[in-house]
């Protein structure tokens, strides 16, 4: 399971059943769990804890210092889950004492080839990620979102469920739950509808989302009118209270 060419500390902790392919280097510290593969010439360092059945492909780079000028060499952390597929040439940098601390993914996460995340980036479970995505330090990124090719995202963030960008988007701002953004600079273009209905949302919560996406974005209504309107609507239809939450919780703004 192990290629003699592969480097790998004896401090690395490896589960029994972990491949590690040709030439790739685990370094002292790292954690890898049941039933994952790790490609050839991939390099994992750092404090990273890595879970059980992901597959890591070739040259790929992750626990790497961040890319950040105040970093000292604090012991700052990887965490992956499990099941998650990361394609060739992704790079996921360790996290940062300005925050928290740690660059997480969580679970079964579809991470394609020269996709970068930056320090302390916080990626939920079952998002997608196309090639050449890349996210500035700090960006979070909830369950289900599905990100374009070359979708390029600014520090700081958040990205919401069930949302999706088209392919060179550029996200400056929150893009929240629920809604299809594309174009550089990113605009919003009507609710996820289609990657709604494969997960099995009502008709009702989507027409709901529908309407809410409307008093939003195309009813001309100032921010404060617009929420109010939107508290109303949350009675009829839940997951409009998640959009009002991610408002709320927002630091950068929405993209409006």
């Amino acid at each position: 399971m192990i290629h003699p060419t592969a480097i790998i500390s004896p401090q690395a902790a490896l589960a029994r059943d972990v491949s590690v392919g040709p030439y790739a280097i685990i370094e002292a510290g790292v954690e890898i769990g049941e039933g994952t593969s790790i490609g050839p010439h991939a390099v994992i360092e750092g404090r990273t804890r890595i879970g059980r059945n992901n597959r890591i492909f070739q040259f790929a780079a992750i626990g790497g210092p961040p890319q950040d000028k105040k970093y000292r060499g604090e012991p700052t952390e990887v965490e992956i889950g499990d099941g998650n597929t990361i394609r060739e040439y992704v790079t996921i940098n360790r996290g940062t004492t300005q925050d928290a601390g740690v660059t997480r993914i969580g679970n079964d996460n579809w991470i394609m080839a020269y996709v970068h995340f930056a320090h302390d980036c916080q990626i939920g479970n079952h998002t997608i990620f196309a090639n050449a995505c890349q996210l500035a330090g700090h960006v979070h990124v909830d369950d289900w979102a599905i990100l374009g090719a070359t979708t390029l995202v600014h520090q700081f963030v958040h990205i919401g469920a069930h949302s999706f960008t088209g392919m060179g988007t550029y996200l400056p701002q929150d893009l929240p739950p629920y809604v299809t953004a594309a174009g550089n600079t990113a605009r919003p273009y009507g609710i996820n509808s289609e990657g709604l209905k494969r997960r099995e949302f009502s008709t009702q919560a989507i027409s709901g989302l529908k309407r809410a996406y409307r008093t939003l974005y195309r009813s001309g209504l100032g921010m404060e009118d617009a929420l109010r309107e939107l508290q109303a609507q949350s009675r009829d239809c839940p997951e409009v209270r998640t959009i009002l939450d991610f408002i709320s919780r927002s630091s950068r703004g929405i993209l409006r």
